[in-house]
């Protein structure tokens, strides 16, 4: 629809999700409970930081702690940032910026770098350049319970559900999907069905695990969309709009940001 014209071209895009669902924005526990004995810990830890045991970390929560997890963009990101960035033929994004809540000590309000967890709230742009004949892109990304503001084009009182992606054009705008408002959509006639449809996650990768048509989303593609959302995780950390240049994989205006792009394994633990 979008390579149709539907909306016309577009040069704004806006995702939200109901992530997180686990705990962020929240301090290293102190307490040392034991591990219970069907865990082996230091395996679970693998290259990660070592740290005493506690059961904020697992067997779900992990999500939401910097040294385990990749916090409500990394969880939704790709899933989300896939669609987009294949139909807008996206490359690497030229910068990314965030804003989040604050990290609040408990029972003060000095506001500090939090440096345990991904915070509660979060928004997070990147900024593509244009392509072909394609105008450049922005994204924004919104988490935490926060939204952008509703489109006028709504009928009927209708607001925004917890999770969607709004797609804005020069023509139009497509709300998860769908034109709207519904007058607009019932107007336009779907183009013919070229695209690839896939036979399922699990035998598409099978078939090409045995050497048959490479996944949709293989290695050359999924890359570029994780490095794209994991940007916005390191945008998150240093707190100011950070320039990417994808073909050399460096931030070229903030050196510290680089040191985010790797991770120091843990002794015994590195490749």
């Amino acid at each position: 629809m979008i390579r149709d014209g539907a909306i016309g071209a577009v040069r704004e895009v806006h995702i939200w999700t109901n992530r997180p669902v686990w705990p962020q924005g929240m301090d290293r526990p102190t307490d040392k409970p034991p591990a219970p004995n069907t865990l082996d810990w230091d395996v679970w830890l693998g290259p990660a930081p070592a740290r005493p045991y506690h059961p904020a970390y697992m067997p779900f929560n992990w999500r939401g702690w910097l040294d385990f997890g990749t916090g409500a963009l990394g969880d939704m990101g790709c899933h989300k940032f896939d669609p987009i960035m294949r139909a807008l033929k996206l490359g690497y994004p030229t910068s990314v910026e965030a804003s989040h809540s604050n990290f609040i000590k408990e029972m003060t309000w000095d506001k500090v770098v939090n440096t345990e967890t991904y915070p509660r709230a979060s928004i997070i742009r990147f900024e593509f350049s244009a392509r072909e004949e394609l105008p450049p892109v922005t994204i924004t990304w919104y988490d935490g319970g926060l939204k952008p503001f509703r489109p006028p084009e709504l009928e009927n009182g209708q607001e925004l559900a917890p999770k969607g992606t709004l797609i804005i054009g020069d023509k139009g705008k497509m709300l998860d999907g769908k034109i709207i408002p519904e007058t607009k959509r019932l107007a336009y006639t779907l183009p013919p069905k070229t695209l690839p449809r896939s036979p399922g996650h699990y035998k598409e990768w099978i078939d090409a695990c045995k050497g048959g048509k490479p996944a949709g989303s293989n290695f050359d593609f999924a890359s570029l969309v994780t490095e794209t959302v994991l940007l916005g995780n390191i945008a998150l950390r240093i707190g100011e709009k950070l320039a990417w240049d994808g073909k050399n994989i460096v931030v070229t205006n903030h050196p510290d940001a680089n040191q985010y792009l790797h991770r120091d394994y843990r002794k015994g633990w590195s490749l």
